[in-house]
């Protein structure tokens, strides 16, 4: 299996290969709640009551890719909605944007096997971002994924989206526009769309770390979805992966300095930066005098 995986993917993509055989489904649930209950569960729990990220009457769309990330949270949300006190619906969604057949059965297999139903949609996104951005589509292809979603959540009459960006993806988000964009920015727990009305989008894996998530699917027996993209499989990686990689290297130095990047984005002193921007306005620490 890992060969195949790797064979579509490209050697570029790493392949989370689990620790032990696929565990069954009621193992892997209470698992959730026990043995992940401090990094997982209670993590997820205090990002939707910290950001408030469901309120009574939501619907929301679980986007999942088939990926370790979205295949967790998919799991949390039916574990919320089991044994939450908050009124809210939930519709799972999967869009095929071109994967190879064997990826696309990994990808139903999986969600069968965790007791997901989810609504798998194709779109031919893959080829199209390729088409318009041939000499780096990941950008456009993520855009053009995030607008099939919304459009799929729209079509099932949800009022969000929520999305399996973690921890680790928020912090080397800061970090890549900090060092690549000239700009301190970081990744939101919620935001409006800008192009779809009264629709929202929500992380509720905001708080929970990667290796976590990594060591929860690993012991679960789990083979998720990593890219998987027929497009990209033999171009160079991106600048992500070496942010990650330099996060890595600055922990060997500084106690706890992926929390401090992180918190940095939550204690910004507007007394001690040059400039911001506002709802589309440039404003200058210069306007103060």
């Amino acid at each position: 299996m890992e060969d195949l995986i790797k064979g579509i993917a490209g050697e570029g993509c790493e392949v989370l290969v689990p620790f032990n055989e696929r565990k069954p489904l009621e193992y892997i649930e209470r698992s959730i709640i026990k043995t992940y209950r401090k990094h997982v569960w209670t993590k997820f729990i205090k990002a939707i009551k910290e950001y408030q990220l469901i309120q009574d009457g939501d619907r929301i769309a679980v986007a999942i890719s088939g990926g370790k990330d979205s295949l967790l949270m998919a799991k949390l949300f039916q574990e919320l909605k089991k044994n939450g006190k908050q009124n809210f619906e939930v519709e799972y969604i999967a869009m095929d944007p071109g994967y190879h057949p064997d990826i696309r059965k990994l990808l139903e297999e999986n969600c069968s096997y965790l007791g997901i139903p989810v609504h798998i949609y194709e779109a031919n996104i893959f080829q199209v971002a390729d088409r318009i951005a041939n000499d780096y589509p990941c950008y456009m292809c993520a855009r053009m994924r995030r607008g099939a979603l919304y459009g799929k959540a729209k079509e099932l009459n949800c009022n969000k989206l929520a999305l399996g960006h973690h921890f680790n993806d928020v912090i080397e988000t800061t970090m890549l526009n900090l060092l690549c964009a000239g700009s301190f920015k970081t990744m939101m727990p919620k935001l409006k769309a800008q192009n779809f009305d009264d629709m929202e989008l929500i992380r509720p894996l905001y708080l929970i770390e990667e290796k976590y998530i990594e060591r929860f699917i690993q012991n679960s027996g789990i083979w998720p979805l990593n890219c998987a993209c027929m497009v990209a499989a033999k171009r160079i990686g991106n600048k992500r992966y070496e942010i990650k990689a330099l996060i890595e290297s600055m922990k060997k130095d500084f106690d706890n300095v992926d929390i401090s990047i992180f918190r940095a984005a939550q204690n910004v002193n507007m007394d001690g930066v040059l400039g911001w921007e506002k709802d589309g306005e440039k404003y200058s620490f210069l306007d103060e005098y």
